[in-house]
């Protein structure tokens, strides 16, 4: 087994995960639940099913692809989130009948 590998996913994930909406979702789901073990044991499931297409999804993007051009096209797509998100949203005029 590769260590490295194994720990340097570990690291990412677990990194990537701190204050995302996921984790968000879980603790609103168990501060409103007499049951925190069991929205503990759904939102592992759902991460690890997550995690498990990404990883089929990368594998068959690899034989496809070369390394570099994925990361070149996950670089931009983070790069197009992050400028999305530092840009103002555009107003919106609803009218109300």
């Amino acid at each position: 087994m590769d260590w490295h590998l194994l720990g340097l996913s570990f690291i990412t994930v677990f990194l990537s995960e701190l204050g995302d909406k996921s984790q968000l979702a879980a603790i609103a789901l168990s501060g409103g639940s007499r049951s925190p073990r069991v929205v503990f044991f759904g939102a592992a499931a759902a991460l690890l099913v997550a995690s498990f297409l990404g990883v089929i999804v990368g594998e068959g993007t690899a034989h496809l692809l070369p390394a570099k051009v994925i990361k070149i096209i996950a670089a931009i797509g983070f790069a197009v989130m992050a400028i999305r998100l530092l840009l103002p949203k555009p107003e919106t005029t609803e009218e109300v009948s």
